[in-house]
């Protein structure tokens, strides 16, 4: 037997009005941007035993419900078959049919599904009033390993003692917009890929800012940035070589001195083949925190004031929360597949998940924790609630629906 897709009734279940939880969610992501990624990709052509649509959904449950396996997510679901009608589905899919999706329906599908809910949702989830900044168009760039033991991923770091796998892994390179806090742009890539290696896949709009750590140090793209006039902030190595052209600001000798001690323009160089081919001007400021700690940040923009340069690189920490709020709050300890194709299917579903919530957690307003929010919803995913009265406030919201269900049964 087959599975299509149901009409949707709201009356369908007779004790509980409305839709359950994962429903509302499920509402968020158009209809019309699935069947447009399905014609991109022809995925429902080259594999047609699970429609498109029923594995998104059945992923995003196993996503919200922190599902470790498909086994779970399988399961999970036949245990809902009396309200799976409202989420489109006839039945539960077999684990060996969401195995071989997982298998053969490329995952790009998903990637495309989730740079569409973007350019859906930005301007709704971005805030132009980020504290302490007083430019636009703010990028975060940092990367994430996921561990993992894989046959199919090549191990990390030298061969085991006692013959046994080495540990593998893949490292999530993501370009993030400060503003409105999710992933912008993503590679997914073996754990030992050098994360400067991402810089060559980003196209940045003249304008742009961008913050990111050391790691990522390289003066050719310094210049490329400096020529397309865009804008960055980052760290400053240990290492580095550089000549001292002017100094603008010296507070080095002060003890008590905090904030900017020092502004200075520099120049490094740039080589070719081992050979100095140019030199490119930039800007060093070394900030003072309060408990005497000094950071030295490099930048090619020569107009802000230094205290504001601090102030773009300390934004870098925002892009370490959203790594956190991905792997605390959502199933990326074991994976659904051994395949490559599987594990990045996954990966584009959490993301999916993540700006999900963004979304609605702007929607209803709430000063629930990220954390707080998804924790409710998994407890109640099939739960017959208001999704945004329940976050609003839940005791509220659950004694209202379940007054409502007393009075619709009698």
């Amino acid at each position: 037997m087959g599975y299509h897709t149901q009409n949707i009734n709201l009356d369908k279940d007779r004790k509980f009005p409305g839709h359950p939880v994962l429903s509302q969610i499920l509402e968020l992501i158009p209809t019309g941007l699935i069947q447009s990624a399905n014609r991109k990709h022809q995925a429902n052509r080259y594999y047609k035993r699970l429609p498109l649509r029923i594995h998104l959904v059945s992923l995003l449950y196993g996503v919200f419900s922190y599902c470790n396996g498909l086994r779970e997510i399988c399961e999970g679901m036949l245990a809902c078959e009396g309200k799976l009608a409202h989420l489109g589905l006839d039945k539960a899919p077999a684990r060996s049919t969401l195995s071989d999706a997982n298998t053969n329906r490329k995952y790009l599908v998903f990637e495309t599904i989730y740079y569409g809910l973007l350019k859906k949702y930005n301007s709704f989830i971005s805030d132009s009033r980020l504290k302490g900044l007083s430019i636009r168009n703010l990028k975060i760039i940092d990367s994430t390993t996921i561990s993992l033991f894989s046959e199919i991923l090549q191990g990390v770091g030298r061969n085991r003692l006692d013959g046994s796998r080495k540990k593998g892994g893949i490292k999530v390179h993501t370009l993030m917009d400060a503003f409105s806090g999710v992933t912008e742009f993503v590679r997914i890539t073996p754990a030992k890929e050098h994360d400067r290696k991402f810089l060559y896949h980003l196209k940045l709009k003249e304008g742009s800012w961008i913050v990111f750590d050391k790691a990522y140090n390289t003066y050719h793209h310094f210049a490329k940035w400096t020529a397309q006039k865009v804008w960055f902030v980052s760290r400053m190595k240990d290492n580095a070589v550089f000549h001292v052209t002017k100094v603008l600001v010296d507070k080095t000798k002060k003890k008590q001195a905090i904030g900017v001690i020092k502004e200075q323009y520099i120049t490094v160089g740039i080589k070719t083949n081992g050979t100095v081919t140019e030199r490119l001007k930039l800007r060093r400021v070394i900030y003072k925190a309060k408990d005497g700690k000094r950071y030295i940040y490099i930048t090619n923009d020569f107009t802000l004031p230094a205290s504001k340069i601090a102030t773009i690189y300390k934004n870098r920490w925002m892009i370490e929360l959203l790594f956190k709020q991905i792997k605390q709050n959502f199933p990326l300890r074991y994976f659904w597949g051994e395949s490559d194709n599987a594990i990045k299917m996954q990966v584009y579903c959490v993301l999916i998940a993540q700006l999900l919530m963004v979304v609605i957690r702007k929607k209803a307003a709430t000063k629930k924790s990220f954390a707080n929010m998804i924790t409710v919803i998994r407890l109640h995913l099939m739960s017959y609630v208001d999704l945004l009265e329940f976050i609003k406030d839940t005791y509220k919201a659950w004694r209202k629906t379940h007054n409502a269900s007393f009075a619709f049964s009698t």
